[in-house]
């Protein structure tokens, strides 16, 4: 889902200027054991809605009776289960394809919706203008101006991304997820990057959808999943009829079967993402300035350098093993330590930054490695 910059540069200070990075405010993670029991939390569900060789069977198209493929109903009731959800429903379309089955089943063109005042993630961007809804900006940061928003009884739908839109968000989902229901606003949540990597998405905060990507936990591309209130799941699957439009069963397994070792795997790379920032922090690389964790989308480094060669070092990366640009960040392709650009929305926000930072991600690498990789590839640049 990462959305490509333009060709042309966009403004910025000029070089000879070092920039901040401002203050971040990263989402709190799962520890590695509450991992290891999320699994197997995840596996109990599957065993109440699997008989052991339906695992290993998968149907197509349009079945009577459930108007879909009987596997990935099971896999759907699955998700519904750990998430202590009324309902699922899979989707064509990764993570985008689910906010606009959520937001087209909740809404109809000329509809009010409540969002945070900040750079849109550009597909989200497409579907907001797609559905013709009327947005509405309130700084979710701010608990009075989103209240004096909640009030003001405009809004029957709020959207929120979990992940963070800009560097310097610091407000916590779940209050205004809170703040929604106690002003009878329903909400839905863009969990992208976020679903299985922190404590509670946004249906088990109490939002009405979750929305993310199947694809960015390792299952198949196109897939994603819409968790929520029963009365919006069923319009997101009324909407989606048609055979062409159904996840089949063999996609739906797949998914599932990714699932199962997602929790342990982001778990573990928090905890390298983390030893990796103390390290640079402490100075074990030459040539880096400063670094944030961030939940710049997917939970990242941000490191400024200490010269303005930002843009030549995924480059440089990459001629050490590093994955100069993302798949999906944090798909199945996506072993080697991605070493890139800042997110488009996150330089639309500080576009003084392209030329100085990149963001790390450890992806399924050590913390030795991703610092091995990019104490290289700044010497190179200095050479």
């Amino acid at each position: 889902m990462s959305a490509q910059l333009p060709s042309e540069r966009p403004a910025q200070l000029p070089p000879e200027r070092p920039v901040q990075l401002p203050p971040t405010f990263p989402l709190a993670t799962v520890a590695l054991e509450d991992a290891v029991t999320r699994q197997f939390r995840l596996l109990e569900a599957t065993a109440a809605h699997f008989e052991g060789h339906q695992l290993f069977e998968a149907d197509a198209g349009v079945v009577p009776g459930p108007g879909r493929p009987r596997t990935t109903a099971r896999v759907e009731a699955v998700l519904a289960d750990y998430f202590g959800a009324e309902d699922a429903a899979l989707v064509q379309g990764a993570g985008t394809g689910a906010i606009r089955a959520a937001l087209g089943a909740a809404l109809s063109p000329g509809d009010p919706l409540l969002i945070h005042r900040a750079p849109v993630y550009r597909t989200t961007a497409v579907t907001l203008r797609g559905l013709g809804v009327r947005t509405t900006e309130a700084d979710f940061n701010d608990r009075t101006a989103l209240g004096a928003a909640l009030r003001s009884g405009a809004y029957a739908w709020a959207y929120v991304q979990h992940s963070r839109q800009r560097l310097a968000d610091s407000f916590d989902p779940g209050e205004v997820i809170a703040a929604c229901r106690a002003a009878g606003v329903r909400t839905v949540v863009d969990d992208n990057y976020t679903v299985m990597r922190v404590p509670a998405s946004g249906v088990e905060l109490g939002a009405d959808a979750s929305c993310f990507s199947l694809f960015k936990l390792h299952g198949p591309e196109g897939i994603g999943a819409v968790v929520g209130a029963r009365d919006l799941v069923t319009r997101v699957r009324g909407d989606n009829y048609s055979g062409g439009g159904q996840v089949q069963g063999h996609q739906a397994l797949d998914a599932l079967r990714a699932l199962t070792h997602v929790p342990v795997m982001w778990a573990i790379q928090s905890r390298v993402g983390t030893e990796v920032a103390a390290r640079l922090t402490a100075g074990e690389v030459p040539g880096v300035a400063e670094v944030r964790i961030a939940n710049a989308q997917d939970r990242c480094l941000l490191v400024r350098l200490d010269r303005p060669v930002a843009r030549e070092l995924p480059a440089a990366a990459a001629r050490h093993g590093a994955a100069p640009y993302p798949v999906g960040s944090d798909s199945r392709y996506e072993i080697a330590p991605l070493v890139y650009r800042m997110s488009g929305s996150s330089l639309e926000d500080a576009p003084e930054l392209a030329d100085w930072t990149v963001r790390i991600n450890p992806m399924r690498a050590g913390a030795d490695l991703v610092i091995g990789i990019l104490r290289r590839s700044l010497h190179d640049l200095k050479g």
